[in-house]
C-alpha cells in the first residue's frame, strides 16, 4: 500500500492526520474491540476495515455492535476494495479511519 509516496507492507491503521504502521491484533485474523480502541476514541463517521487480500480477517460481532451503537458506519471488505473506498470517502470530506490487514 502506498500512502503519500511511502510504501507500507505491514498491517496499519490510517487516521485523517497520521498513519500508525506495524499494527498487531490480539488475535491475528480476528478484529477485536481492543484492537481499534484508538480509532473509536478518534470518533470517525466511517471505519473501513481491509480484511486482507483474500478477506481472511474477520470482524468480531462485538466490534460491529459497538460501532453501530456509536453511529459509526463499518465497511469491511478485501483490502484492495477497502483502499478504493477509503480514497473515495476521504475525498468527500468524511471523517474516515481505516484498519488494514495487508496480507492473506
Amino acid at each position: 500500500m502506498v500512502i503519500d509516496g511511502k510504501v507500507y507492507t505491514k498491517d496499519l491503521k490510517i487516521f485523517p492526520d497520521k498513519v500508525k504502521e506495524n499494527w498487531w491484533r490480539k488475535e491475528g485474523h480476528l478484529l477485536l474491540l481492543e484492537d481499534i480502541q484508538d480509532i473509536i476514541e478518534y470518533k470517525p463517521e466511517v471505519l473501513i476495515v481491509g480484511k486482507g487480500a483474500y478477506g481472511l480477517m474477520k470482524v468480531d460481532k462485538e466490534v460491529e455492535a459497538k460501532l453501530k451503537e456509536l453511529g459509526v458506519e463499518l465497511i469491511a471488505t478485501k483490502s484492495g476494495k477497502a483502499a478504493e473506498k477509503f480514497n473515495e470517502l476521504s475525498e468527500k470530506d468524511k471523517r474516515v479511519c481505516a484498519a488494514f490487514h495487508l496480507t492473506c
